[in-house]
Parts: structure tokens; sequence; C-alpha cells
């Protein structure tokens, strides 16, 4: 189980470093992959031995969801038995669990449409429905307090009990604790900015803003100063996968 806990973290820190590059690209006016797990996965493959890689990926996803799941089940390292990181762990899970389904499906080449384009058209078949418009919305609020609860993370420090500090020491931990907070923090705006389209598509009652990761960067990219701050951002995703390494090494399991 630890060596799939290590396994997981590492592939979540890989992708969220070519998510941050991806992100940096279209911050200076390029148009790369979308810039979220799906264009990434579609990134590394056109490199050699890519396939090789995307592999190593679909088990670390698989293995990163069952240990969540075992920490649901079981408790987590961090915090025993309590029932809200426990909650956590297993929404975790089933996220990675789909991420190990979708790099598989897209291994065995079926591509279909972009994670963007899919979350428009679920948002779109959701809103026509009675309460799909609420649903969405909730959706969204839900999301936004997840990214809101990422930077108080990151600000406050808040994964250092998440990692064996005690085995850090001098420039390392300095470099570690600052990439976890420019890191957590940066990755909790992006996921605040989604949360906030797809409840600005609720409320306009227009699928087409609800396009997850990628369209909150590509939001941002469009407004005044955008691809300033869309590159702060996609450095801060970046510092997110550099201290993924780091947890993937020290990291309580």
């Amino acid at each position: 189980m630890e060596a799939a806990a290590r396994l997981g973290l590492g592939a979540r820190a890989f992708v969220y470093l070519v998510i941050g590059w991806l992100a940096l690209q279209i911050a200076l006016g390029h148009s790369p992959e979308q810039a979220n797990q799906k264009g990434a996965l579609a990134d590394i493959a056109r490199h050699s031995l890519g396939i090789v890689l995307l592999w190593v990926l679909a088990a670390g996803f698989a293995g990163y969801a069952l240990w969540r799941l075992s920490e649901a089940l079981f408790g987590t390292a961090a915090d025993g038995g309590k029932v809200g990181p426990r909650v956590q762990s297993l929404a975790r899970a089933l996220v990675y669990a789909f991420l190990s389904a979708t790099t598989f499906a897209f291994i065995a080449g079926r591509r279909g449409q972009g994670q963007a384009q899919q979350q428009e058209t679920v948002t779109a078949k959701l809103m026509r429905h009675g309460y799909g418009r609420w649903l969405v919305g909730l959706i969204g609020v839900i999301v936004v307090a997840v990214g809101v609860g990422m930077v108080a993370e990151g600000l406050t420090k808040k994964f250092e009990k998440q990692l064996r500090m005690g085995e850090l020491h001098g420039a390392t931990r300095k470099l570690v604790v600052r990439l976890g907070v420019i890191g957590t923090t940066a990755r909790g705006i992006v996921f605040a900015v989604a949360g906030a389209l797809a409840v600005d598509a609720a409320i306009s009652f227009d699928a087409s803003k609800s396009s997850g990761l990628d369209g909150a960067l590509r939001t941002l990219a469009n407004r005044a100063y955008g691809p300033w701050l869309l590159g702060a951002l996609a450095l801060g995703l970046i510092a997110f996968g550099a201290y993924g390494f780091a947890a993937a090494r020290w990291a309580k399991t």
C-alpha cells in the first residue's frame, strides 16, 4: 500500500507539471492541448516512450485511488479516524479511479471528446432537467469551496501535517514548504475559478461556460492582465508538481 501511495503521488505530481507547462504555453499566446488531465495525457503520448509513461501513470492513478480508499475505510495517517478526512479520501479515491480508467481508455485509443467538451456536454444534459441548473450550481459552489479550502491549506501550511517533517532539514525543508505554499495556493485558485464558471453557467443557462480546469485557465488568459496572472498560476501549478514529488518521498502513508 505504501508503494501504491508513493507511485500515485508521483503520477499526480508529473501530471501537474505537464498541466502547468500547458497553462504557461496558453499564457504565452500559444494553443497547446487542453490544460487539464486529458490534455496532459495527449501531450505525453506525442513523445517517444510516451505510451510507456502513460501505462505507468495509469497504474499510479490506480494505486493512488486504492490508497485513498484504504484511508476512507481505516483512517488516515495524518488524522486517524476523523470523519472529515476519511470522506475527503473517499472523494479523492473516486476521482483518481476515474482518472485511471480515463488513462487506460486513452491508451486504448478511445480519446473521443476533449475533457473540456465532455464537461460542457454533461453540464448541458444536466441543465435540460428540472433541477439541473440547481445541481450544476451546487456542484460549482462545492468546487469553489474546495478551491478556497486549498488556498487556506496552502497559506496556513496545513499540508505539513501530511508529511514526515522530522525527516526534512535545512534548505530542503524550506524548499519543500515554499513549494507547498505556492503550489497548493495556486491549485486552489484555479479550482475556485473553475467552480465559479460552473455557477455562472447555471445562472446564465449557458453550458459552454462550464469547461473545467482548461476553461478556467483560458478564461483568465482573456482578461486584462490575464496572461500575466495565468503565467503566475502556471508557475504555481508547476510548483505544486514539484511539491508533489517531495510528497511522494515524505508523505505519511
